[in-house]
């Protein structure tokens, strides 16, 4: 049985927590951010847990994390 690739995309986006979630930065902070608040801009930078919903794929694509 041949190894299983690690997506590297999600390798660079994706992080594993200490019990085991996955951890992500949040998407719309790159550019346009003049219109955007600055309370807004301010959540944007934390990271977050990724949804429940999406887990299942994602440990398919980083089966070495």
């Amino acid at each position: 049985m041949p190894k299983i690739k690690t997506s590297r995309a999600a390798a660079k986006r994706f992080k594993k927590t200490g019990t085991g979630k996955l951890k992500r930065m949040k998407a719309y902070k790159s550019h346009i951010l003049t219109k955007k608040s600055t309370k807004r801009k301010r959540n944007l930078r934390k990271a977050t847990i990724t949804n429940a919903a999406n887990v299942k794929a994602m440990k398919k694509i980083l089966p070495y994390l």
